[in-house]
């Protein structure tokens, strides 16, 4: 089931202390950035949060879900989707810890025959 557009804002709203966030649509489901960082996914209209060790002292009692079959465990956020102040020091550190994303290769360019 893809999540609803409506759904995505509104936890991308909830986000928007920890700085700038954006998300990007990807098979019907959202990743969402933080600072061009990929920090979390929205699932069947649920938020689950990269996983960091950062991350999980803030949570404390961390949930685990999967965000897609296949996918390594992330925590997921069912009960403080309300909590504006909990979530943006979520974020924060979540994003802090992160690597940056690798550069894009640039596309090589096709010659005309």
């Amino acid at each position: 089931m893809a999540s609803d557009r409506e759904f995505v804002e509104y936890v991308c709203d909830q986000l928007g202390g920890a700085g700038r966030i954006a998300y990007r649509k990807m098979f019907g489901e959202a990743a969402v950035y933080c600072e061009g960082k990929v920090v979390a996914l929205v699932c069947d209209n649920q938020l689950f949060v990269k996983p960091t060790p950062g991350g999980r002292a803030i949570i404390g009692r961390v949930v685990e879900g999967l965000p897609y079959p296949g996918a390594k465990p992330w925590f997921l956020i069912e009960d403080r989707l309300d909590d504006r102040e909990f979530l943006a020091r979520l974020i924060r550190v979540t994003h802090a810890e992160l690597p940056l994303p690798k550069p894009k290769k640039p596309k090589a360019r096709k010659s005309a025959p």
